[in-house]
């Protein structure tokens, strides 16, 4: 009788889960929702895949304009909407919100162009400090030419560098006679020429008529201003700068920049992406900050002459290079953006999450699971974007969809201690741990454990209790850690160093391009040799340009600045965000252990330069010039060297230090230096040598820790030192965290779920450092709760299979 009334009670069950089961892929679980809210990419009969949709009709926009028909085109069709690029870089917000790995471009991209802004107001107006005699203090040609270049040169992803100056604004020391005259246009411009058939890779053209260049939204964005006209002394911003000299003498110049970041709109503006048509031919994206100068110039009237704008600094890079977010719209992607919600994500399982490196192309993107559900068992990592957009319908339809969680727990709201054995066992796995405390330690023993991982609480402790009152306190190995404590500074700091790198590469180019004893036929004049206000001024639009720059030099080597036997500019700040910024010339320190020439980074650098320079990368430059000082019926004609070249340094050939507290310096902080060498011509000019060196510094507090595992080969000191359940979970970075633990979090493995009910599905790495501090302190923790489940069984086949289980157990026993 038992038997009979089982069979009959499991083929009541059986019959249920199969009717529930069949109803469950019919039906909806959200009840008053359409299936197009849920997921507008399920597809019916009537329904192409895949379907149209708006970077279909941006990708046939930019196939329909070639270089043969954009002379005839509209320029309508030469633009495309300003929404094309998203998450456009804010300066109000760099320093508060992370930026994100696919826009970094685009922040050094905005960084360079205010730099150049800086640069160029401040050289423009330093002109006042001097006297004024039939002469003028400007850059010459050459030096916007190669300023330019070097833009370019130095940064592979800067495709094109200009200066578009205003009519009749442009002063210039390039031709005699011209003294307090201006020319009617003058706009350098550098463009990468990507044709690898040609040995010259840089193209330098002056665009002379910049009314004539129809698609020109750089100009209009700040040009042309009417400060002047409408005689306005206070619409442009002012920025101080104290200048101490190498005689000890002390200046303080105050000059009109662009924008602050507390204004709006700030300094920089974005252009549309358009077509360059007739020069690069391709589609560009622009940066565009103006530049002020006080004009009209040397009238003897100060009250007439009125701060401006002049000119723009426009710095642009290739449209296809840069990342697409095709999300849907939500926090983080709030618009505008015209590729939103085309992700084909299954939006009632899955959700979207952005990947870089893509470019202008479909599948940059993964496919996560939704809170609530997890992975199949058949599946290691989230769906990647590429596979799913190649996805046949038939594929997509039957696949790319995560499992709902069938028990959701909810964490406990009262807290208790581990148990002691518990505790003892995760010290055992954590040996560095057991003699942890809060007190700070006063040894170099942490960072070098002979058992276990390091301890990165003590670490990071010991290295935080330095300050600028105690420094002097410290020998010279705390105060100088080793260089595994900064892994990834390389990538996290790359576009810092990389304004180092472009400096280098303009001094590099000017001493072995500008030949000043040369001789021009006609009225033009070569160039002067650099001199000490322009080393000022591009020391300082390295700090000025970038917020994560704390401190900028440019350091000559003996004997090689002209007229003097150590110079060495160098800009820095106090403060993150100011308007007020200092610079000194460190040959004021003579001493011998004070003398830059001496520090080991530059004797390093120096030591490696000071022979062979074979290896050093080589630009060959294109350069056309006017054919007139003056008036409109001119045209170019080639440089007198055609093609040109020089030779410089690129960013893996510099030098990186390892962090270090520099107590005696001017911005006592922990820093990470990065050097890059500069060369020129010998004496005779028959060979190029070392001239000296560029260097920026940082703040080691913006480098993010990396705890996750690594190959044993790799030099990070904190790797591996995360607490994720390695059974259950794996270990994944997150940017933003800076020097500080937690900046990971744990996802769950194959085969495993997250069971907690949360709008997240893993374990946050603050989370994890937290409670496991608190258990190694026995206080009350959580930290053994912070793991990935086994995941329950979801599919009838896996149910069927534990009632035939329970059923044939319970027949044994009959």
């Amino acid at each position: 009788m038992f038997y009979f009334h089982l069979k009959n009670v499991l083929s009541v069950l059986l019959l249920a889960d199969l009717a529930r089961w069949s109803g469950d892929a019919q039906t909806t679980d959200n009840e008053g929702v359409s299936k197009e809210e849920l997921d507008p990419l399920q597809l019916d009969s009537s329904t192409l895949w895949p379907r149209r949709d708006p970077f279909d009709e941006i990708q046939s926009k930019i196939n329909s304009v070639n270089e043969d028909n954009c002379a005839i085109k509209h320029v309508g069709d030469l633009k495309l909407p300003a929404d094309s690029v998203s998450h456009l870089p804010d300066i109000k917000e760099i320093n508060i919100n992370p930026v994100f790995p696919n826009r970094t471009a685009l922040l050094h991209l905005h960084n360079m162009a205010l730099s150049r802004s800086f640069f160029f107001s401040y050289i423009l107006q330093s002109r006042f400090n001097r006297p004024a005699i039939n002469d003028t203090y400007d850059p010459g040609m050459m030096y916007y030419f190669l300023s330019t270049v070097a833009d370019v040169s130095a940064n592979p992803k800067i495709n094109a560098s200009a200066v578009y100056f205003s009519p009749n604004m442009s002063y210039t020391p390039s031709y005699r006679g011209f003294f307090n005259l201006t020319m009617p246009l003058f706009a350098p411009r550098t463009f990468r020429a990507d044709d690898y058939n040609d040995p010259i890779h840089l193209e330098r053209i002056s665009t002379l008529n910049i009314n004539f260049y129809r698609i020109n939204d750089w100009y209009k964005k700040w040009l042309p201003d009417n400060a002047h006209i409408l005689q306005l002394h206070d619409t442009k911003t002012v920025y101080d700068v104290r200048i101490r000299y190498f005689n000890n003498t002390n200046a303080t110049f105050s000059f009109h920049g662009p924008r602050g970041a507390d204004e709006s709109p700030g300094p920089v503006k974005w252009t549309r992406p358009y077509f360059d048509c007739g020069r690069s031919n391709e589609w560009k994206f622009a940066a565009v900050v103006p530049i002020v100068d006080i004009y009209p110039r040397h009238t003897r009237f100060r009250h007439i002459e009125y701060p401006s704008y002049t000119a723009v600094s426009v710095m642009e890079l290739n449209f296809d290079r840069i990342d697409i977010n095709q999300c849907p719209k939500g926090r983080g992607n709030d618009g505008p953006n015209r590729f939103a919600n085309t992700a084909k994500c299954k939006q009632r399982t899955t959700e979207c999450e952005p990947l870089h490196g893509y470019g202008f192309r479909r599948g940059g993107y993964q496919c996560r699971c939704r809170p609530s559900h997890r992975l199949p068992n058949v599946v290691r990592r989230p769906f990647l974007g590429e596979i799913v957009e190649r996805a046949t319908e038939t594929q997509y339809k039957n696949g790319f969809d995560c499992s709902p969680i069938g028990f959701i727990q909810r964490l406990p709201q009262q807290w208790e201690k581990s148990v002691p054995w518990l505790r003892t066992q995760y010290l055992e796995k954590y040996f560095e741990y057991q003699n942890y405390s809060e007190e700070v330690a006063s040894s170099l023993n942490v960072f070098h454990r002979p058992l276990g991982k390091p301890n990165v609480d003590e670490i990071l402790k010991f290295i935080w209790q330095v300050n600028p009152e105690n420094c002097r306190d410290r020998t010279h190995e705390e105060l100088h850690l080793k260089g595994d404590i900064s892994w990834g500074a390389e990538i996290q700091f790359k576009n810092e160093a990389l304004m180092a790198v472009r400096t280098a590469n303009f001094i590099s180019s000017f001493l072995q391009v500008v030949d000043p004893k040369e001789v021009f036929p006609g009225t033009r004049v070569v160039d002067e040799p650099l001199n000490e206000d322009q080393m000022i001024g591009e020391a300082l639009a390295m700090v000025m340009g970038n917020t994560r720059v704390w401190s900028a030099g440019i350091f000559w080597d003996q004997n090689q600045f002209p007229n003097r036997t150590y110079f060495a500019p160098y800009a820095y700040k106090t403060q993150l965000n100011t308007r007020k910024y200092f610079v000194e010339d460190l040959a004021r320190l003579n001493k011998t252990n004070e003398v830059y020439v001496n520090q080991d980074w530059y004797k390093v650098l120096k030591a490696r330069w000071s022979n062979y320079y074979d290896n050093l990368e080589k630009f060959w430059l294109k350069m056309f010039f006017r054919s007139q000082d003056r008036g409109d019926d001119i045209y170019l004609r080639r440089y007198e060297h055609f093609p040109e070249y020089y030779r410089a340094a690129n960013l893996d050939q510099g030098h990186w230090t390892a962090p270090y507290f520099d107590c005696d310096g001017l911005v006592p902080m922990w820093k990470i230096t990065y050097a890059s060498p500069f060369f020129g011509w010998d004496s005779l000019r028959n060979r190029i040598e070392f001239k000296g060196s560029v260097a920026v510094s940082m703040d080691i507090r913006m480098l993010d820790i990396d705890q996750c595992p690594d190959k044993y080969h790799v030099p990070n000191h904190f790797k591996d030192t995360h607490k994720c359940d390695e059974k259950s979970s794996y270990c994944v970075p997150i940017l933003g965290r800076g020097f500080e633990t937690g900046g990971y979090k744990c996802e769950c493995r194959q085969g495993y779920e997250y069971p907690f009910e949360d709008p997240i599905t893993y374990y946050d790495g603050q989370l994890m450092e937290a409670e496991f501090v608190k258990m190694v302190q026995d206080r009350e923790t959580k930290f053994d709760m912070l793991k990935c489940r086994l995941a329950s069984a979801q599919s009838i086949v896996s149910q069927v299979t534990i009632i035939f289980v329970a059923f044939t157990v319970l027949l044994c026993y009959s």
